[in-house]
């Protein structure tokens, strides 16, 4: 049953994508100026907003907890990425994200194999929470990169629709599995080498794997988080901008290289502790109130 648990636990974190906040990051968003007596859900708010605000370019709030401001479109489709699932009008960002998914895009497309990248879902056009799926990507600083290599770069948007990244994952993430290549290390070697990448996220077998594998400077290693359901795509956060007013970044990863922390994921997997008798089950909480949000976000959704 603990192994059945572990499992369902990976799926979970797959559809949502968001559970990378750490405490402090979450109650430094919960103390953002509200200033807002707007009761309705936000997701039902920002989830049906198709387009991007006017004025400057800003995130405000936190990853899980804000919205953005000026919002670019990537592109559907350019000369070494393709953004995927059109539908959910999800490929918005802060400019410095459309930039770095524009320059990783370039590496990419000198491995062996890879044409480019597929682009998973990044922001909704303002931000904020969204209708389905991640709990974070609410400021125009979270995207999702498939690991799937693409082999051409003018799928349709029907084919965008109906394609799938593969996963690359073993034994519920403890290792990798066939799939996995030198090519997928380079890659995350190169995103989270990037000075504007606070962290990415990834199922732990891989940062495991690629511990084994790194030669030389190891400090990008820092910055690979083991989490959850991360086996068909990773997960890029950047930074805030510097001297951002208004944007709340997550406290930065431990020092040194996270090869031990992520080991005691992998052994957890494969070994789970007992079940905790005296563990209190967790208090639903319900869906995030655009009053819960920054206060800027309420004049975001008029401009």
């Amino acid at each position: 049953m603990v192994r059945i648990s572990i499992a369902l636990a990976f799926i979970a974190a797959l559809s949502a994508c968001g559970g990378e906040n750490t405490p402090s990051q979450t109650a430094k968003a919960s103390v953002s100026t509200q200033g807002s007596n707007d009761n309705r859900v936000a997701k039902e708010v920002f989830g049906r907003i198709a387009t991007s605000s006017a004025g400057p370019s800003q995130s405000i709030g936190g990853y899980a907890r804000g919205c953005q401001a000026g919002a670019m479109q990537l592109p559907e489709t350019g000369s070494t990425w393709q953004a995927m699932r059109l539908s959910r009008n999800r490929n918005w960002a802060q400019p410095v994200t459309v930039d770095y998914i524009q320059d990783l895009s370039r590496f990419a497309a000198t491995q062996s194999g890879w044409s480019g990248l597929y682009v998973g879902d990044m922001s909704q056009p303002r931000g904020g929470p969204m209708l389905t799926g991640h709990a974070s990507h609410q400021t125009g600083l979270d995207a999702d990169i498939w690991m799937l290599p693409p082999n051409r770069l003018n799928l349709t948007a029907a084919e965008r629709e109906g394609i799938s990244s593969i996963t690359m994952q073993r034994a519920n993430g403890a290792y990798t599995n066939a799939s996995w290549t030198p090519q997928h290390e380079a890659i995350l070697k190169a995103a989270a080498s990037d000075p504007r990448v606070a962290r990415i996220f990834l199922f732990p077998g891989a940062k495991v794997e690629m511990c084994k594998n790194a030669t030389g400077d190891r400090s990008w290693l820092r910055k690979i988080r083991p989490w959850w359901g991360h086996h068909y795509h990773f997960h890029v956060r950047l930074n805030c901008r510097a001297g951002a007013a208004g944007c709340e970044d997550q406290a930065p990863p431990p020092p040194g290289d996270g090869c031990a922390e992520a080991q005691g994921w992998v052994d957890r997997i494969l070994n789970p502790p007992p079940p905790d008798p005296n563990a209190k089950p967790a208090t639903p909480r319900g869906p995030l109130l655009v009053a819960q949000l920054p206060g800027q976000c309420g004049r975001v959704i008029n401009h």
